[in-house]
């Protein structure tokens, strides 16, 4: 990574400037913070306002990068969420079809001007709606992306709850999209507002903000969006020159995961791959289902704070959550005092094997497709806590489950899991942090 300043860690960095779209290596840093420090950043929307911004060359725009004093290939960094506040009054998503000929193998990443074929061109916004876009050179209406179905959802003040309203509404938000955006002084996208979609009326929505990116700097340069086992694969092979081979995708560190539970009072755990490790993030959600199944929620701006830790010799390959207790599935939640007594009462009476104590883990895994995430994130949690992979299957099955974080290919495996064998990995001590010490 290159960098600002590195000669002094900082007890906290602040962080409002933003990547062109790729994260990797070669990626400016904003500073160094010490292990224990905190990061505070104010984070622009991901998704559609990146997508229809071909300038953005990765379909995202994350936060420059933060190096944590201490950190090495082979650790982790433990990160606790402690705020996610969203900005934004308002914001528009829903989902996508692709325009022919505004892109190179890949909308989000390889994006190409119809008429004058220059890529990743800067633009120029004329009126509202989905062809206000346009090349800065020739004109030619730019946007890679339009939608099926679409919808504007407007936050109340408490942001707490969202309304999708109708289009008159939505082209009113259009008419000053950057400001009800909340849209960061420096960020360089176009905001979604500007389409004014609107078909979709009068839905009401609890709001619960998480972060879609956050994560720690892959060891290639990767458009940030695909910094994922699924994304990802769309590079490999791809005809553009962000195009890596499987092999080099190894390289990610998975901080486009898109799962809700990556909220405030969640710590979330995240492999080091280069010097530094480098905390970044993005694409703030003001709420989601499970799988994002319309492929994009409703991004915001917004701020956050954040406290890393460094984890020597950790070795993880892709992230690790303990989510708060209320997020866990019910089968994995940690076993209370009172089931304790009873499940010792019947084992008694059922043998005498001994019980052992357990707390639950989060284990993500990414792929191609879902099936290919659920064998990542098996071999992951085999691999950390040193089981063999039918044994993580029954344990998910009987103590735990598979969570989908998004479509087609991220997921969770969570479960309770022994703590000797949490206290080997080197994780014990967050999981007692979490959820107390094992009944």
């Amino acid at each position: 990574m290159t960098t600002t300043d590195t000669t002094t860690a900082q007890e906290t960095v602040y962080v409002d400037r933003f990547c062109n779209g790729i994260i990797g290596p070669g990626t400016e840093i904003a500073g160094t913070v010490r292990s224990g420090g905190h990061i505070v950043a104010n984070t622009a929307p991901g998704c559609w306002g990146p997508m229809i911004t071909p300038e953005i060359q990765g379909g995202h725009e994350v936060t420059l990068p933060v190096a944590v004093e201490g950190a090495e290939p082979g650790d982790g960094i433990a990160i606790r969420i402690r705020a996610i506040d969203v900005t934004s009054g308002a914001t528009a998503s829903g989902n996508d079809t692709v325009v022919a000929g505004r892109f190179n193998g890949d909308p989000y990443c390889a994006k190409v001007c119809p008429e004058c074929g220059r890529e990743d061109e800067p633009t120029v916004v004329e009126g509202i709606g989905p062809d206000c876009v346009r090349c800065a050179d020739c004109g030619a209406s730019a946007a890679p992306f339009t939608f099926t179905n679409g919808y504007t959802i407007a936050f109340d003040d408490t942001r707490s709850l969202g309304v999708t309203v109708d289009r008159a509404q939505a082209e009113y938000y259009a008419r000053d999209a950057a400001r009800h955006a909340a849209l960061p002084g420096n960020s360089i996208q176009n905001p979604i507002l500007l389409f004014a979609p609107g078909d979709l009326v009068g839905v009401i929505s609890r709001m619960r903000p998480f972060m879609g990116q956050l994560g720690t700097v892959p060891a290639i340069d990767l458009p940030d969006s695909h910094n994922a086992g699924d994304f990802g694969n769309f590079l490999v092979g791809a005809p553009h020159a962000h195009a890596v081979t499987a092999e080099q995708l190894e390289a990610r560190t998975d901080g486009h995961m898109d799962i809700d539970v990556v909220r405030p009072g969640a710590i979330l755990v995240c492999p080091v791959k280069i010097p530094g490790g480098g905390v970044y993030m993005g694409d703030m959600h003001a709420l989601q289902g499970d799988g994002e199944i319309a492929g994009h929620t409703a991004d915001v701006s917004g701020t956050v704070t954040l406290q890393v830790e460094v984890r020597k010799g950790l070795g993880i390959d892709g992230p690790v959550i303990f989510p708060l207790a209320d997020d866990l599935p019910f089968l994995a939640r940690p076993i209370t005092a009172d089931e304790r007594v009873r499940a010792e009462a019947l084992a008694a009476g059922s043998g005498g094997a001994p019980l052992e104590r357990s707390l639950p883990i989060s284990v993500v895994g990414t792929g191609p497709d879902l099936n290919s995430a659920i064998a990542n994130g098996l071999g992951r949690a085999a691999t950390l806590l040193g089981m063999e992979v039918p044994e993580v299957m029954n344990r998910a099955t009987i103590s735990g489950g598979i969570e989908i974080g998004r479509a087609p290919g991220v997921i969770q495996v969570t479960f309770r899991a022994p703590v000797g064998n949490l206290e080997r990995a080197g994780l014990a001590d967050l999981a007692i942090e979490q959820y107390g010490p094992a009944a």
